[in-house]
């Protein structure tokens, strides 16, 4: 392929992530959305492995081979509520990439100039590809070289440190808490400042040992980074993480002087600090405190210790009469309908009550009822009509005017602790006001906590039921004892 295709499907390439990044921002162009990045993504692989000067294409293409296979079979496996945390891996992934790419290219300068020092022009003219590039290079430019690899190591390593963490935290197979080793976020201030003098010195010295010990602080700073943040903040971290991928993309894209990557890099990483200053926006967050591990926000671990922590159950049978005798019925979906794949169900509880003359609005979190409930998908699928469908902001008003709450395990984002305990690590985060309803229905397997591990004081409020149970037997349940 010449040199002017290669030029060519780039820039497609580029048009169709382009295109793609904008449709995703509505639900009915999200689909299309998602070809197109499928579509720019073959392209972009297509045109690179088929390239100039590329070799070994056996070898490549066995590794596609594989790759497709393993992702092909993830994603099949992988449940909607998995979502997050399979994003997550896969920034972990980029991650590495880029630390694995940052030292190949040190490895082929090392080995430039060891042949520049024997003085074997026949092994410099044997050079091909990114090596070929990499030997003619001026002194200014092998610097630059230099700092672009530098620097899309660092990205790369609190990357990949950081988003295994993410994934671990978003699986439950590390604790949701924000936990940080003693000194906190001088730990992390003292390891960005030692990479600067790494940087340094790798400048002046070349030295290799001084970009692997730079690796070394970067892992550190990711994973510090990210078991600094609390639960409730995962929706943002994933974002961020995103943002990284893209920066850490972009400048291996630099380095290895790929105008695609660093396009692409850029675009993954403006668009993902922009969704992550919005969801900080939306959740009432510091967008610093956040991307910094939670600085300056030490909040007391709290909850105040004299609520009556007696609770309500109830049956469906008496979830059913409630809602029958309703005239008007909020359905708050969360991340306990995604578990359950209750979506249909929760469709079919709505055209009952509407059969029956009960008002019916559905009410999502702008960010936790979306990550990692994914409520706007979930709900699209069960043909929910998006007319029906309300954000924080349009439907909070409405809870006091509701007769019943129907809430489907959405839990961070309708406890009444973030707007009352000043004390709560997740005071100050906004909230669906389900408590000001006459009677919330909180259908849950436990009363356990969410992603945030605190507990939800809404489960022993006076207004409140408790339904405990699977969220789609309960909801069909519910459905029957209506019908009869």
């Amino acid at each position: 392929m010449s040199i002017g295709l290669v030029s060519a499907a780039y820039i497609s390439a580029a048009i169709l992530f382009i295109l793609s990044l904008g449709g995703l921002s509505g639900q009915e162009s999200a689909k299309r959305a998602v070809w197109y990045g499928i579509a720019g993504m073959a392209l972009a692989v297509v045109a690179t492995v088929f390239g100039p000067g590329i070799a070994n294409w056996f070898l490549i293409l066995v590794c596609v081979v594989v790759g497709a296979v393993i992702g092909y079979y993830v994603a099949a496996r992988v449940q909607m509520t998995e979502m997050p945390q399979l994003v997550a891996a896969l920034h972990s992934f980029v991650g590495l990439a880029a630390v694995f790419i940052g030292f190949n290219a040190e490895l082929i300068m090392n080995k430039i100039n060891r042949l520049r020092e024997a003085a074997d022009t026949e092994g410099l003219e044997a050079l091909f590809g990114f090596a070929a590039t990499v030997a003619q290079k001026t002194p200014v430019e092998l610097a630059i070289l230099k700092v672009e690899v530098f620097l899309g190591v660092f990205i790369g390593a609190v990357t990949f440190t950081g988003s295994v963490i993410a994934f671990g935290k978003l699986a439950g197979k590390v604790t949701s808490k924000a936990e940080k080793l003693p000194g906190g976020h001088m730990l992390n201030a003292g390891a960005a400042a030692i990479s600067v003098i790494l940087l340094i010195i790798y400048m002046q010295t070349g030295g290799g040992w001084a970009l692997v010990l730079m690796s070394l602080f970067a892992f550190f700073i990711g994973y510090h980074l990210i078991m600094g943040i609390g639960g409730a903040d995962m929706p943002v971290v994933v974002s961020m993480l995103n943002s990284y991928s893209g920066w850490a993309a972009a400048a291996i894209g630099f380095s290895l002087g790929n105008d695609l990557l660093i396009v692409v890099g850029a675009l993954v990483g403006s668009s993902g600090a922009i969704l992550s200053y919005i969801m900080c926006k939306a959740m009432n967050r510091s967008f610093i405190s956040v991307i910094l591990g939670g600085f300056g926000g030490e909040a007391v671990a709290g909850g105040s210790d004299d609520i009556d922590r007696s609770v309500k159950l109830g049956s469906a049978d008496d979830a059913a009469f409630l809602m029958a005798n309703a005239s008007k019925v909020i359905i708050v979906p969360g991340y306990g309908m995604a578990v359950a794949q209750a979506q249909h169900a929760t469709r079919e509880l709505a055209d009952s009550l509407k059969e029956q003359g009960v008002e019916v609005k559905y009410a999502i979190h702008p960010v936790a009822g979306r990550m990692p409930g994914h409520m706007n998908v979930l709900l699209a699928e069960a043909n929910v009509p998006y007319d029906e469908v309300f954000e924080l902001e349009d439907i909070n008003s409405e809870f006091a005017q509701a007769d019943v709450a129907y809430v489907i395990g959405a839990n961070d984002v309708t406890n009444p602790a973030a707007r009352d305990d000043k004390t709560s690590p997740i005071y100050g985060m906004p909230i669906l006001d389900v408590d000001k309803a006459k009677t919330c229905l909180f259908v849950k397997r436990s009363l356990g906590s969410g992603y945030a591990g605190i507990d939800n004081t809404l489960f022993y409020k006076d207004s409140t039921m408790m339904l405990l149970g699977d969220a789609k037997k309960m909801t069909d349940d519910i459905v029957k004892a209506m019908d009869h």
